[in-house]
């Protein structure tokens, strides 16, 4: 479980008419380091925790920068920074952790990012410019929407950013990964379209599951109400069609170690001994699913029992 301190909101800062940004400071003491991939939790006052991606330069911990983007179906996460949080106030903040790290063998990086998935390549970017690494950067967006950070990825990259203005032009995944030498690693963070459309086409041309990396924060989809026992207290608790099976544990005072919340680390496997789940992640098999699920994503079709 990630140790979990206090921030001050130092900056807001309106991106594009969807996007914000927001900086952090320590309340007392420092800030613990990160490393460029990094993403933090954010306990929000209405209950939610949230993971963000850190887009600083890892080589300064002096304060934190995360961009969050309005999302239409929000749950209450994103609407909440971009209508309530305001400088001054005070958030508990998770530790860093890293599930999308540099491949330390890799001799070329390919980082391709769709929207507000630009986030974690800032970090990585600067980090790649200080190694000095052969590094290109696909950006896909939408002209005055989610173009965050355009005119600096600019000024820093070159020729090494490649622009998809979506209304201009597409971005071709066959393209981008075809004819490309061993040793080329591909990074991708964005929709869950692009997601599945790179790693479908990163298989088809033949590239090994370990030269593929990406990253999504998805909130969980919301679903029918359900029932959930835990076989070691015999204690019930109801999960409600906007809430996760996670934040009904967490709002029980049932802590369950979790770093991204939508399905892909595999932090918070939970076995279960009953029940039929809808299994909604990206981590465990056929055979794993026969027995435990991701309370981040998954939920019951019906009561489910927990071995908890």
């Amino acid at each position: 479980m990630s140790a979990f301190f206090d921030v001050r909101v130092s900056a807001v800062r309106a991106l594009t008419p969807v996007i914000r940004e927001f900086t952090f400071e320590a309340v007392d003491g420092v800030l613990p380091g990160f490393s460029a991939g990094s993403h933090v939790q954010l306990c929000l006052p209405n209950g939610l925790r949230n993971a963000y991606s850190l887009l600083g330069d890892p080589a300064d911990a002096s304060h934190y920068r995360i961009a969050v983007r309005r999302q239409e179906k929000s749950r209450g996460g994103s609407r909440y920074l971009h209508e309530q949080l305001q400088v001054g106030d005070r958030l508990r903040v998770g530790a860093p952790a890293n599930l999308f790290a540099l491949h330390g063998e890799a001799r070329r990086h390919i980082l391709v990012a769709g929207g507000i998935g630009i986030t974690p390549f800032l970090a990585h970017c600067r980090e790649l410019l200080r190694r000095g690494a052969d590094f290109e950067l696909h950006y896909a967006y939408r002209s005055g929407i989610s173009d965050a950070y355009l005119g600096e990825l600019r000024d820093l990259l070159g020729e090494r950013l490649h622009e998809y203005d979506g209304a201009q032009r597409a971005l071709d995944l066959n393209q981008l990964l075809r004819h490309r030498p061993l040793g080329s690693h591909v990074y991708a963070c964005g929709p869950q379209r692009l997601l599945l459309a790179l790693r479908e086409q990163a298989a088809a041309l033949g590239w090994s599951d370990s030269r593929v990396h990406w990253e999504a924060f998805a909130a969980p989809e919301p679903g029918q109400p359900f029932r959930v026992e835990l076989a070691r207290s015999g204690r019930q608790l109801e999960v409600g069609a906007e809430q996760s099976l996670l934040e009904a544990l967490e709002g029980a005072g049932v802590e369950v170690p979790s770093l991204c919340r939508g399905g892909v680390c595999g932090q918070c496997q939970t076995r279960y001994l009953k029940g039929e789940v809808e299994h909604r992640d990206h981590v465990l098999d056929a055979g794993e699913r026969a027995g435990s699920l991701m309370p981040c994503v998954s939920r019951g079709c019906g009561p489910i029992l927990l071995d908890l």
